[in-house]
């Protein structure tokens, strides 16, 4: 096998994740586009090493890069990520999966990074923490704050019927 359809196998995982960090079809579809002319440019794995987690580093890296180049994410109910995605129907163990896909992208970054490597990509911890550069422990530490968070978002969700018919505006400052 070539290193280019070795690339190839990892594509639907690529895409995934990076549809599940930017809730944006184009975007995502860019950010796997921009990763993949980068490990062709790049080439630097080795025979023996994780492929999809070099993948994965190198679509994350991309990712922050395009935030930092945005300052600030103004969010509202009508411009969110959440809102350019095709709605999913139907409910799992109760919940819309659109207050899932809500509160997803209503968690900090590295909180939402851990959870999707973890949960969607099924990537072990020390996996996670490759592709993250941290620690192991706090891969562990944000995954548990991330489920915490999402389970308070998720609880607030259910309460929709009291709460305004449109949130406020949220100014999420992340990149100095």
């Amino acid at each position: 096998m070539s290193f280019e359809s070795d690339l190839l196998v990892w594509l639907p995982q690529l895409r995934r994740y990076a549809r599940a960090l930017t809730g944006d079809p184009a975007w995502a579809d860019d950010l796997v586009q921009d990763t993949l002319e980068r490990a062709l440019n790049k080439w630097r794995w080795r025979a023996n090493s994780n492929l999809r987690a070099w993948l994965l580093t190198l679509l994350r890296h991309r990712f922050i890069d395009q935030l930092r180049a945005r300052h600030e994410v103004a969010v509202d109910e009508e411009g969110a990520p959440w809102q350019n995605m095709a709605a999913p129907e139907g409910k799992v163990d109760g919940l819309e999966l659109e207050d899932v896909q809500r509160a997803l992208y209503r968690l900090p970054v590295e909180q939402r990074e851990v959870l999707l490597l973890v949960a969607l990509e099924e990537l072990s911890y020390q996996e996670a923490a490759a592709v993250l550069k941290v620690p192991v422990g706090t891969v562990m530490s944000r995954l548990s704050r991330a489920r915490e968070r999402m389970r308070q978002l998720l609880d607030e969700g259910g309460d929709r019927a009291a709460a305004p018919s449109r949130p406020p505006l949220t100014v999420v400052k992340k990149w100095p």
